[in-house]
């Protein structure tokens, strides 16, 4: 059956044909184009309100139906004009369709929002109170759902535009808009929060003299709450649950009308800072779940083209774990996405994206797809194959997980080395083979086809889980403040307590548990790979054990910048100089794989692995399962690129202990070197770097610790540029001595 509302027009519009392009609502400076996609639909309306946004004062319907694109042009139509689109066609829920011309529907392109969703039985397109989706509701849900509004783009840019920084060179800052200043004290009240909190001098200086290169910022896309969250009092805090494509979320807005120019704006301040801008995207679902949920926007336009359906076409595939699967499938919803990444990266100049449940949308009908559409629209894309696109490379259906598998151009979220750098430092038996891939950029994963090793994005925490102070805090998660009985959340957190569950005073536990982070940090920073940290874990932030904070918008959440201690500041600074030794080591950032043979021509090797005697590590040692120290040693002489020449950087030894106990290690010779430097010791972080010992020393290990060594090169044997390298690093060391 096919329904019809009746409208309530009061005023009367000009319209004209227009055009099927491109798709959503465009001011060409004289009128604006309406586009719209819908291959099901018998008829759309397109729904004009007041200047209050509040009252519809019109019903147009699109004059012209194009290839499937539903159009028309409205001379009288302006920046500021808010509109929804009303869709009708068949009302057949066992057929895929689900059309229902009463329910107020967001045109996908909306550029920007005007107010919020508020739950109402009136949203859902069947009638709610009977939990039967095949019936049909009439009521108008326009009084309960946002608008879009029209914008008039212009932005003054000035310089700034893409950092283009090389992949090598990349650190990462995953970080949320609104918590990471809501408590900031430098930040001006008003600001806080915001896209503009995060222009603030003192927010801009804290990340500069940090050393990243980038911030990833948790979903910004206009985003909507769920309804159980907010019947408990609490809200979808992290964003995953994406409503508006091409609109920035009106929350993170200081002015919540002027959000697309506050979200251009922090950009650009950004860009003038040296510092990249990546999103991360949601555009494996939406907020309108499975056949019983509501009708806001690609349901009520045409279902069965936006969703993947079961083979029963009244169901949908849930691949998500959210209720619905959007159909990259389908060339017009493919499109849809590549339009939105194109429009961030052109018209916002953000300079990356981190997709969430990334093999969704690497889907075919067949399952996973490497060759599949999406991965190759990016990879043709003149615009997006220049963008850093980052994968989280699971999901929650059949053969979802896919780490190392995406194509060529792409990296990906490495929970491989997430979860062997904790087991290793938590003191697991046979952890050693693996974390030996891990440090070098897990080859066994990424090294083919010509992928880099910059592939593998290496973290240990993310805003998923703990952070790195609740990590060496917590035998077990503490989420009840999420209102399920601490059933969610991770439950194998590969954490540890160190002696007492939760906080402590105990000075003996407390430099366990410092020691345990720098070593932590240290291993991400120094490893290859592209780093990717957690916004506050250099200063020790916790979320008090909660390792779901998905709906925790408050303290919990929130990063506090005036409650670090004296410790937690000094792990601040031992993160920048970290950072800054990453950054002034090539031999960390090379873009080759490493190989561990002996270059014949040279006679160097570039990788050697150092068991405690100071020889080579053998297969018995890789076998014992009791293990826990060895080292790497990277010779500085090794062929830098593809052009046969002999390499002049300086030749680095690091050395991890996981054991509890000490352990005497041997310092093995670096050939053209005359002794080791100290760079890194996480025991006596302040007042070791700098040391130096001759090789064949046979130098202690302390339980739970790490050492980064610097070979000084001999001037009789040594390139000069060798020479400089290790002159450059020691002046690098000299700018942050106690």
């Amino acid at each position: 059956m096919t329904f019809f509302s009746k409208a309530v027009a009061t005023h009367s519009f000009t319209v004209r044909e227009g055009l099927p392009y491109p798709l959503g609502a465009t001011w060409d400076g004289l009128g604006v184009n309406f586009a719209i996609f819908s291959a099901h639909a018998t008829k759309v309306e397109l729904c004009l309100f007041d200047a209050d946004a509040q009252n519809e004062i019109a019903r147009i319907t699109l004059p012209e139906y194009t290839d499937e694109i539903w159009h028309g042009y409205l001379p009288e139509a302006r920046p500021g004009t808010t509109y929804g689109y009303r869709v009708h066609g068949p009302y057949e829920p066992d057929a895929g369709h689900r059309f229902n011309p009463n329910k107020l529907l967001l045109d996908p392109y909306a550029r920007q929002l005007i107010g919020d969703l508020a739950w109402n039985p009136a949203l859902f397109g069947y009638r709610m109170e009977t939990g039967d989706d095949t019936t049909f509701d009439d009521r108008d849900s326009a009084p309960y759902m946002p608008r879009a509004c029209i914008i008039d783009p212009a932005f003054t840019w000035g310089r700034q535009l893409h950092l283009q920084i090389p992949w090598e060179n990349t650190i990462i800052y995953e970080l949320h808009v609104k918590g990471f200043t809501k408590l900031h004290p430098a930040v001006p009240e008003p600001l806080r929060g915001s896209y503009m909190g995060l222009t603030s001098p003192a927010v801009l200086d804290y990340l500069r003299k940090l050393g990243i290169t980038a911030v990833e910022l948790l979903p910004v896309h206009g985003f909507v709450d769920d309804s159980y969250l907010l019947e408990k009092g609490l809200s979808n805090y992290w964003g995953y649950n994406t409503l508006a494509f091409f609109a920035p979320e009106r929350r993170y807005a200081a002015h919540p009308a002027f959000a697309f120019s506050e979200f251009k704006e922090m950009v650009n301040r950004f860009h003038g800072a040296g510092i990249e801008v990546i999103m991360d995207v949601v555009y494996n679902h939406t907020p309108e779940g499975n056949e019983k949920g509501p009708t806001l926007s690609f349901k009520g336009i045409d279902n069965a083209s936006y969703y993947r359906l079961a083979p029963d076409r009244r169901y949908y595939i849930n691949d998500t774990g959210t209720g619905n699967t959007v159909n990259l499938s389908n060339g017009r919803v493919l499109q849809l996405v590549t339009d939105s990444l194109r429009y961030w990266a052109q018209d916002m100049h953000v300079d990356g994206f981190r997709f969430d449940l990334a093999t969704i949308l690497a889907r075919e009908t067949h399952g996973f797809d490497a060759e599949g559409r999406f991965l190759d629209a990016c990879r043709q894309d003149p615009v997006l194959s220049r963008c850093k696109l980052i994968a989280e490379p699971w999901d929650c259906g059949p053969g979802g997980y896919q780490v190392g598998q995406f194509v060529p151009g792409w990296a990906e979220w490495n929970d491989r080395y997430r979860d062997t750098v904790r087991s290793f430092w938590r003191g697991d038996n046979g952890r050693l083979p693996e974390l030996a891939s891990r440090l070098t950029a897990s080859a066994d994963l990424f090294n083919r086809r010509g992928r880099k090793p910059w592939a593998s994005v290496n973290f240990v925490t993310a805003h998923d889980g703990f952070t790195l102070h609740d990590l060496v805090q917590f035998n077990d998660k503490n989420n009840e403040a999420n209102g399920e009985d601490n059933r969610d959340g991770h439950e194998n957190n590969l954490s540890g307590n160190y002696g007492h569950e939760g906080p402590t005073q105990d000075p003996a536990i407390r430099r366990t548990r410092y020691r345990q982070m720098r070593n932590i940090l240290a291993t991400l920073l120094l490893s290859r790979g592209t780093p990717m940290m957690l916004a506050g874990d250099e200063l020790a932030r916790s979320q008090r054990g909660n390792n779901n904070a998905y709906c925790q918008d408050n303290e919990v959440s929130w990063l506090d910048w005036t409650g670090a201690d004296s410790d937690a500041i000094a792990l601040q600074a031992f993160t920048r100089r970290l950072i800054a030794l990453r950054r002034a080591l090539p031999m960390l950032r090379r873009g080759r794989f490493l190989t561990g043979a002996t270059d014949e021509d040279f006679g160097v090797k570039d990788l050697s692995w150092i068991n405690p005697s100071g020889r080579e590590m053998t297969d018995a040692h890789w076998a014992d399962q009791n293990a826990k120290c060895f080292g790497v040693l990277l010779d500085g002489r090794a062929q830098e690129t593809g052009i046969r020449r002999i390499g002049s950087d300086v030749t680095i030894l690091l050395i991890v202990n996981a054991h509890h106990d000490d352990v005497d290690f041997s310092l093995p010779p670096a050939p053209g070197n005359i002794e080791w430097t100290v760079l890194v010791d996480t025991v006596e972080p302040e007042r070791s770097f700098g040391h130096t010992s001759r090789f064949d020393t046979q130098t202690r290990m302390a339980g739970r610790s790490l050492l980064l060594l610097m070979a000084r090169p001999d001037p009789k044997e040594s390139h000069r540029e060798a020479q400089r390298s290790f002159e450059y690093v020691m002046d690098i060391l000299s700018a942050f001595s106690p």
